[in-house]
């Protein structure tokens, strides 16, 4: 009798246990966007199942180097892939993404590349992204390559580093705007800096680029992933576009 007087109480728990947990599911599953994701404006630049919406650089095709794997894009031949970039072109954005990168991995991200330089980076800035622990290259994932980086972390005595190892996925976030531009790694501001200003100019006239006429010179290009440095994997790629001030 006790337990038959129970079954509302436990069902009624249960019911309400489920509704707490519908509530609470604000995460997409990968490669998908929730409904305020989308009611925000997100764009999937990757759909998990194929290579819809991407093409090597001044090309219409995607070398066999670049597949899908497990819901990833993967750069899974570093000789045979190159650099690949969206169909669509974009101003001012926020792009979000998490990236894998195999030990010793070096890849990048690139943002307003046109079709005018002779590589994606004659023309588009890149962020870094590499094997913090063993890769060659000084510039370290998060990075502007050769332009910013973030400050000295007092408890290590080196640049700040959020990036979590190699085999692991770091959550990267780009706000892109023409008031301020904001690199984050896994949830940890690395710096901010303004395209076109005083000190930008003067970081690209010290640097590799300066001997790049168009570099960093368009407002609007392709969003492109390095695919020649090592294995990597993409996965939850989104853009949103900003407005920009009036």
């Amino acid at each position: 009798m006790r337990l038959i007087k129970s079954i509302p109480l436990i069902i009624t728990a249960l019911l309400a246990a489920s509704c707490a947990d519908a509530t609470n599911r604000t995460t997409a599953a990968p490669n998908t966007l929730t409904k305020k994701e989308a009611s925000e404006g997100w764009q999937l630049l990757f759909d998990g199942a194929s290579l819809k919406g991407w093409r090597n650089f001044k090309s219409d095709t995607v070398r066999p180097g670049w597949q899908v794997v497990d819901g990833a894009l993967v750069c899974v031949d570093p000789k045979n892939a190159k650099d690949i970039v969206t169909d669509g072109q974009y101003d001012w954005f926020e792009l979000q993404l998490e990236y894998n990168i195999s030990p010793a991995g070096n890849s990048g991200i690139m943002y307003h590349v046109t079709n005018e330089g002779r590589a994606a980076w004659a023309t588009g800035p890149e962020i870094q992204l590499e094997d913090n622990e063993l890769a060659k290259d000084p510039h370290r994932s998060g990075w502007l390559y050769a332009l910013y980086q973030p400050p000295v972390d007092p408890k290590t005595g080196k640049p700040l580093d959020a990036t979590k190892p190699a085999g692991q996925w770091n959550h990267v976030r780009v706000l892109i705007t023409p008031e301020k531009c904001v690199h984050e790694i896994n949830g940890v501001k690395y710096f901010e800096y303004v395209l076109g200003s005083d000190d930008f100019n003067e970081r690209v006239a010290r640097s590799k680029f300066s001997k790049m006429p168009l570099f960093a010179k368009s407002n609007r290009g392709f969003i492109a992933l390095q695919g020649d440095h090592g294995q990597v994997s993409f996965r939850n790629i989104k853009i949103r576009s900003i407005p920009a001030a009036k």
